[in-house]
This record gives C-alpha cells, structure tokens and sequence, in this order.
C-alpha cells in the first residue's frame, strides 16, 4: 500500500509542474516601457532628421542660383520701349552720383523724342516717319567730321546688319561704322576728316572715344536713334549690358542732354 501511495503523489508532482511550465509559456514576457519607446522613437528622429537635412540642401540650392537677366525677359513677352523708359533709365542711374539739383539739369525733356517704334517698323520705314525731309538735308550738309544723323547699338555685327537694312531710306548718302572691330580708330579719323558723312551706325564706346578726340563734331547733329528693342543670343536689349548702359550714360552727359535741352536734337526709339 505504501508503494502505490509514492506513485500516486510522483504522478501528481509530475502533473502539476506541467501545469505550471504550460502556465509560463502561455504567460507573455514583460517588455520595459522605456525600451520600448527608445525603439518606437528611433525611426522617427531619423526621418526628421532626413527631412530637416533635403530641406537645407534645396534652401542651399536655391540661393546659389542668380537670376540672369535673360529669365527674365524669356518670360516677358515683347514690348516697345517709350521715352519715358529712357528719362526712368538716365534719372536712375545718374542719380548715384549727381545731387537733386544737378538731376534737374539732365532730365530728357518730352519735346526732344519722337515718336517710338511700335514694332511695326523696318528700319528704314521708321528712319522715313522720324526724317521725311532726309533727302533735303542730306543736300545741304557740307561740314566735315560731323553727321546729320547717329545710330547707337550694341555690337559691331548689330551695327552691319542695321546698316544693311537702311538701303531704302540712305539713298546715295555717306554711312560711317563707328565700331571697334577690326576698324582702327585713325581709320576713321581720316574719313571724318577727308569728306563728308552725313550718318553713323555704331557703339556708344567708339563714338564716345571719337568725340572726346574732337574728331567727331555734335553741331549738326539732328537726330540721335537708339537700338533699343532688339534682342541679342542672351535676350539682352541695348540698355540690359551693363558696360553698353555705362557708356551711353556718359555719352549722354558729354554733351548730347544739353543738345536735346537746346530743342536741336531729337531722340527717337526703333
């Protein structure tokens, strides 16, 4: 009897440790609050991170990037410049360096310009609507080293291909290129000098340097256009070059404001 009854509490012994292993396998493990937060946090830190950091790549980006002149004006459609842009222009710019009474005396006034080009012009038909009587006052100009009228651009190649498309309005006058590419200055010296010229197409440096010579003489000088509206590779027109504004600026103070306060010249915009 004995020995059954050992049997009897080994096999209850047995029983009840597997009740208990089935009781903690069952069971699941406590996880640390804290631990689990770190791991829950970590993805997140890492994408704030990565967004924080694209953010200032693309700031950076954008800030070494200028913009050109050229975007600007790809996105503008094209517009005809008016007189009022070249008084904005010559007031802003010579302002820098002139006080407020000294401004009063290099205004442009509105009497001295002609009508602008509204786009629709040739070269030829707007010289034709600024100078009907061209043929007349071609005739009567004999003074040497001077001109009737002036034609200020951009580059040398501008100014030949202006020259090209004038044939219908020059007639059989005398045309002179006042550009410095592949002319030497005392080239031009000497035709200003030997005969008569009634018109120059070219740069406002080389004009510039001409008239601080005294080659070329500004006294019958009646008309002065500027190539204000075309545009060169870059979209740039005559006055968005800095170094040709520059020039044109200091050409206009030389002499050529005080001729259009006088009311003896006239300025007109192709």
């Amino acid at each position: 009897m004995r020995h059954r009854d050992t049997s009897d509490n080994e096999e209850k012994e047995k029983d009840l440790n597997m009740a208990e292993m089935m009781q903690e396998e069952s069971t699941p493990m406590p996880v640390s609050p804290k631990k689990d937060n770190q791991f829950a946090l970590q993805p997140q830190e890492c994408f704030l991170l990565r967004a924080k950091e694209k953010k200032e790549k693309t700031s950076k980006t954008k800030k070494r990037r200028k913009k050109k002149i050229s975007d600007v004006l790809a996105k503008s459609e094209p517009k005809p410049g008016t007189p009022e842009d070249l008084q904005k222009l010559v007031m802003d710019q010579l302002s820098i360096k002139h006080s407020v009474i000294e401004l009063e005396e290099l205004k442009l006034p509105d009497s001295c310009f002609l009508p602008a080009n509204d786009l629709s012009h040739s070269l030829s038909s707007y010289l034709k609507q600024l100078c009907p009587k061209w043929a007349k006052l071609r005739k009567n100009h004999k003074e040497k080293k001077s001109l009737i009228m002036l034609i200020i651009c951009s580059s040398a190649l501008r100014a030949l291909e202006l020259i090209r498309s004038m044939t219908a309005f020059k007639g059989d006058c005398k045309v002179l290129k006042l550009f410095a590419k592949h002319i030497k200055i005392q080239e031009q010296v000497k035709l200003l000098e030997k005969g008569v010229v009634h018109l120059g197409v070219g740069t406002p440096g080389r004009i510039k340097a001409l008239i601080q010579q005294d080659v070329l003489n500004l006294n019958s000088l009646k008309y002065l256009v500027f190539d204000w509206n075309w545009r060169d590779q870059k979209l740039r027109r005559l006055m968005d070059i800095p170094e040709i504004r520059k020039e044109v600026l200091e050409l206009l103070e030389m002499r050529l404001i005080s001729l259009c306060r006088a009311d003896s010249l006239k300025l007109g915009l192709f």
